[in-house]
């Protein structure tokens, strides 16, 4: 009924504030606690295998903190494009990355990675490049615990990096991916909204900020 379709939508609608609301708390926090300033620069790493989101999530994350955003993707493309690779990329694209990172995490800016970032070895890079920097480490890994939902997101996915061919379900499905031994921030995109997702990951940065203060 048109009633019952008002009250969801009026539901929606208290939802988006909410989300809104939070993520006005949590950058006024991130400004108090010093994310805001020159200088304090952090390095934040996500995680995850293709389709759960991540990429929507690190853009989005990025944008609102006015950070240096790194895709793995797009790198590994650029070295496939140059010719200049007689083999796959294997982990160059994980390397230039990180050297990119920290010249701008010496430059005193915020960098968001945005990877699969499958095994121990390339998440020990990454913290080492945030030791070398001098900096924060934040690790986020997204994950879509409806298989069906993460399925069609694979299944409809049009890459948006010209040249690179996005990987078929049963890529995905096969690709390797370490369990993590302490499990960082981890968020659902089957649960949560991209609205609510970023609402979550300030309120986390302004509390990981607190902590090392």
């Amino acid at each position: 009924s048109s009633s019952a379709a008002s009250d969801v939508y009026k539901r929606q609608g208290a939802g988006h504030a909410r989300d809104f609301a939070r993520m006005a708390r949590s950058h006024i926090l991130l400004q108090e606690r010093g994310a805001g300033r020159r200088g304090s620069n952090m390095l934040i790493v996500f995680s995850g295998l293709p389709g759960t989101g991540k990429s929507t999530l690190a853009k989005a994350l990025a944008t609102h903190l006015q950070a240096v955003y790194l895709r793995i993707d797009s790198i590994e493309q650029a070295l496939r494009d140059s010719g200049a690779l007689r083999q796959d990329v294997d982990t160059s694209g994980y390397q230039v990355a990180n050297i990119i990172a920290l010249d701008n995490l010496k430059a005193g800016l915020k960098v968001v990675a945005d990877c699969v970032n499958p095994v121990s070895e390339s998440r020990e890079v990454w913290a080492d490049t945030a030791a070398r920097a001098g900096c924060r480490l934040v690790n986020v890994q997204i994950i879509c615990s409806d298989e069906l939902q993460h399925r069609q997101r694979v299944e409809s996915r049009v890459s948006d990096v010209p040249g690179l061919v996005v990987p078929d379900w049963q890529s995905v499905t096969a690709h390797e991916y370490e369990p993590w031994p302490h499990a960082p921030l981890t968020l659902d995109t089957a649960r949560l909204s991209v609205d609510a997702a970023l609402a979550l990951l300030l309120e986390h940065l302004a509390d990981h900020l607190q902590a090392r203060s």
